[in-house]
């Protein structure tokens, strides 16, 4: 398959099938609008904290707090939620950590596993991004941003997807 073109866009390569060609250009472009609107999501969170000053945090890391939550996890558990991949997980836990937006301590049935949760400065940044997604989902609403479509079926689809794709990773047709 052929590379990002103009603007990111996916192209299919000359190989594909002409039967198939509908098809495959409405995942490519599917593809492109995934990566597209994490990084969109990324810069309205950053964004909104650049509008509120607080400069020593970056979305990335503000999206890791909101999902972290009121929870209490590992890096482990939070690479295989599916949030992060390995070594952005653990630096940006000791950034985190760190800069005293989480606490960390060993876990007590396996030492060399940390477990961190959110300080008071974590869940200030939490709340921020939920009130941040609240607003957002009012928006959406109150401006038929979606018309006619439901997030449920929306969610369906994307949770079809990302199956597929994990068993494509596990090796499973």
């Amino acid at each position: 398959m052929n590379r990002p073109v103009e603007q990111g866009a996916l192209t299919p390569s000359a190989s594909s099938s002409d039967g198939n060609d509908e098809f495959l250009n409405g995942y490519l472009e599917t593809l492109a609008m995934v990566e597209r609107l994490h990084r969109l999501l990324l810069d309205v969170i950053k964004d909104e904290f650049e509008r509120l000053g607080l400069l020593d945090i970056n979305a990335v890391q503000a999206l890791l707090l909101f999902n972290v939550s009121d929870n209490e996890v590992t890096a482990g558990e939070l690479k295989t939620r599916g949030y992060y991949q390995g070594s952005n997980v653990s630096y940006n836990l000791k950034k985190l950590v760190d800069a005293g937006y989480m606490h960390h301590q060993k876990c007590s049935v396996d030492r060399r596993a940390v477990r961190v949760r959110l300080t008071e400065k974590g869940r200030e940044v939490c709340r921020i991004v939920s009130e941040l997604f609240a607003r957002h989902a009012v928006g959406i609403d109150e401006r038929n941003v979606l018309g006619d479509v439901r997030l449920t079926v929306i969610n369906e689809s994307l949770r079809r997807l990302e199956r597929y794709w994990t068993d494509q990773i596990r090796y499973i047709y």
